[in-house]
Parts: C-alpha cells; structure tokens; sequence
C-alpha cells in the first residue's frame, strides 16, 4: 500500500498529470504550500492552473513524454487515457506511479482527523454547507473542494494538520482507497455506469467502503435513503443517522419554504433538543445537506449557536444552483446538476419561487450516462416549460454512434415535455433571446461548460448597459 508522510520529504518533486482538474489542484496547492517542488501538465490553459503558476508550479500546457522526467512522485487523474504519453513514460521511469485517489487517502492519513463527503449527488454541496461552518469555528481545517467557493477564496483552504475535509467520489470505486475518521454517505444512486455495472455494482462498493471504517470511527449516513441499512449493518464505525421522513439522530421537522424557496425546519437532535435551523439555498435536498454537516459540526463540538449562524450564512457554490446575473428582467442561474435526480430536484426547487416561465437548457455529460440512463432522463425534466437539448459533453469518452442529444429531446418529448435540440451554443443563445420574457429563468445545467451560454447573455446585457453611457 502507498504511504505518504508529508514531513519526510521522500519524494521532493511531485508531477501532476491532469494538474488543471479541480481535485488534482488542491492537493499540489498543499503541497506547494509544504515546500515540494511541484510540476504539471494539462491540455489546456485555466485560471487554475494560472493560480498555481503564482505558488510557484511549473506547468506545461499539452502532454509530453518530456514534462515526467526528474519527478519523484507522479500522479495522474481518471480523466487521463492509459495510452497518455506522459503516463506510459511515467510507468517505464521506475519512480511510484499512483492515482489522484490513491494520494489523497495517503495524504488523509497525515491528518488527526479526516472527514470525507460521499454520496451520488450533493457532495460539494454538502462539502461547501460545512465548510463555512468549520471555516468561521477554532478548528482550522484543510479543506478540498470539488467547486469554487468564496468562503475560502477557491476549492482549498490550507489549514492544520488536525482536521481535512474533503469529497470522496464513488467512481472507479476510489472511495474505497480512503479511511477517513468521518465517512459522510449523503446517499447512494445508479450513477458512472461506464464504470459500475448496475445499482447493486454501486451498492457494495458503498458497503464495502462501510467495512474499510473502524471502531474508532463515525459513519453518518442517510436514514431515508433506500441504502442505508445494508451500509450500516456491515460496519465497525460508530453510526450517526441524519434523515427528515424517519426518526434519526438528525432530524428535520416542521419544514416550511419561504417565497424564495428557502428551507426553515426545527432541527431536533436525539436526547438533546429542538433548534430552529433557516437555510439560504433552496430546495429539500439541501435540507439532507445541511443535516449532514450540522451532524458533523456537532459531533466535533462546535456549539450549535455557532453552527445555526454559519449554516444560514451558506449561499451556495459557484456552478450549484448559482445566479449567475440578469438580461432584461430574466433571472440567468447554471447548475452542475448532470443526473436525472439532480435534475428533478433542482427544477421542483426552482419551479416552487418561479414567477415567469423556466427555460432549462441541458448539455448531457458522457454518451454511457446518457444512453443508460435515457428513460430516467426523460422523465426528470416534468418542472420545466421549455427543455433545450446541446450536444453532449464527451469528457472522458468517444463518440461511437450509439446515441445522441437527439435521442434524448425526442424521449423528453414522448414523455409530455416541451424539449429541443440545438447543437450549437449559437443557437441556443439565438433561440432564447427571441423566447424568453421578463420573470423567466433561464438555467443552464451539465457538468460540462453550457455555463458558457448565460454568460455570453449577461454579456451582452452589459454591454447594452456601456454603450447607453
């Protein structure tokens, strides 16, 4: 097994193949912050990497066989083929060679305790929501983030070696490479099936990262989810159970919505007592959210006075259910929501405060999600008034012809939705501007860069704005 001790300095030079991911940042950000020299490549320039150019990285943009020599150490991301250049000379070189999940539960193990979120959907989320509540107590956490958050200025906050809290990502089973001291498992759904071979694939991975836990450990785990129960009857931790429709340790009751879609709920904590808890971000999911890392905070003894502060300071983060701005009285909001759950969630929460009419414009991620999951995703999109179907973000994959956006707007269609396709993000724009009306919602989702889209339109609002001055 891999061991990596972060006062030793046995392996001075690091390089990151894949340094621009969000992940793979924040753990050479840390290790910069420690003195490494550290290296990296990435196929394409960002303000990532430009960040860790100003902490002193030297980064190469594009792949080359040349950028791994004289490392000590490399790491590669799950994005990166197994045919890349740099990979296949890293593992001819005679140096460790290991995975981005494989370092990071090395490098957990330098902390006296390690908290790692987990879960199919809500992980930055709920990463985020505790976050702030850590980041305003005395504990000084080390914080990796899979988004960009303002209260910490990123996706990483270095702190010290007494608490790390991070994400713990399922795909490739790599939450099975983490031992964390906290394993929070927000819930468990078919998801990364070019990896899992079904649900009961993703069942056990989640059942068998339970039975990595030890005594001297907590789980704390969703009691309304389906999965639970097989989760906790298969570990040595100790288990905390967080839920809204079953009792638990963690419970929300007298739920209520503001005009905005804001959540307030009566917090009741077993053989403790009643708090009135009021969220900034809408939705019911964000209530399991904030469940979980009220929980966590809790158990680490922050006071709850402190926790039902910091918990309604929470706004959100960038590219979860984020305003984006405004063009012409129309509200522009973009979500990485990539799921069918995550998209049926988010339009409930958003069709419950919209005045006018939601214009969704979905960019599908991967061809494998889409096709397996095609029947699911055509039924995730009922809130919507108008469904936009881009062209799909191939990320990690190739196009074999076996389906299309196409594909999917005619089955949301089938299903009694309003949906289209547009290729292009042109004529995507095109087709708004000429729709949308004062009090619409415009909101853009995927995991890709459809963002992309909202920003053009603020842009031009903007430049509406200049040009009148």
């Amino acid at each position: 097994m891999f061991e990596f001790c972060i006062t030793d300095n046995k392996y001075p030079r690091v390089h990151f193949i894949g340094i621009g991911g969000i992940s793979m940042s924040g753990l050479a950000e840390i290790l910069l912050s420690e003195g490494y020299i550290v290296t990296g490549s990435d196929a394409k320039d960002s303000l990532i990497i430009e960040r860790l150019k100003n902490l002193g990285a030297n980064i190469y943009i594009n792949h080359k066989e040349s950028n791994v020599n004289g490392a000590d150490l490399i790491i590669y991301t799950d994005a990166i083929s197994k045919d890349n250049e740099e990979l296949v000379k890293a593992h001819s070189l005679g140096v460790p060679v290991i995975d981005r999940a494989t370092f990071l539960g090395a490098l957990m193990k330098n902390y006296k305790n390690s908290i790692a979120v987990s879960g199919t959907h809500g992980k930055t989320t709920t990463t985020s929501m505790l976050s702030t509540i850590l980041n305003r107590s005395t504990l000084n956490p080390t914080i990796l983030l899979g988004g960009q958050l303002d209260e910490i200025g990123g996706n990483v906050k270095l702190g010290s070696k007494e608490y790390i809290l991070t994400e713990a990502c399922e795909y490739r089973g790599n939450i099975l490479k983490y031992f964390p001291t906290m394993a929070i498992i927000l819930n468990v759904d078919a998801d990364h099936l070019d990896f899992f071979k079904n649900m009961d694939h993703v069942l056990s991975t989640f059942v068998e990262y339970g039975k990595n836990l030890n005594e001297d450990s907590y789980l704390l785990i969703n009691i309304d989810d389906a999965s639970y129960k097989k989760i906790m009857d298969n570990t040595k931790a100790k288990v905390i159970t967080f839920g809204i429709d079953k009792d638990a340790d963690y419970t929300a009751e007298n739920i209520s919505f503001s005009e905005e879609g804001f959540p307030s709920y009566t917090l009741k904590v077993k053989d403790e007592g009643l708090y009135p808890i009021k969220l900034s971000v809408i939705g019911k999911h964000n209530i399991y959210n904030s469940l979980a890392s009220i929980a966590a905070a809790h158990i680490y003894g922050i006071p709850m006075e402190d926790i039902q502060k910091n918990i309604s300071i929470y706004t959100g983060v960038h590219r979860r259910q984020e305003l984006k701005g405004y063009y012409n009285g129309i509200k522009i909001i973009d979500d990485y929501a990539h799921h069918p759950t995550e998209i049926r969630v988010t339009l409930n929460a958003l069709k419950n405060s919209a005045v006018g009419n939601i214009y969704c414009v979905f960019q599908p991620h991967t061809y494998t999600r889409t096709k397996i999951l095609l029947n699911s995703f055509a039924e995730a999109f009922i809130d919507a008034d108008k469904v936009i179907i881009t062209d799909i973000y191939a990320a990690r994959e190739k196009d074999d012809g076996s389906i299309h956006s196409r594909d999917l707007a005619n089955a949301i269609s089938d299903k009694g939705s309003d949906a289209v396709y547009l290729g292009t993000f042109d004529e995507v724009e095109a087709y708004l501007l000429s729709h949308v009306k004062e009090n619409d919602i415009i909101l853009t989702m995927g995991a890709g860069n459809v963002y992309l889209i909202g920003d053009s339109i603020i842009a031009q609002d903007k430049d509406k704005e200049k040009a009148a001055v």
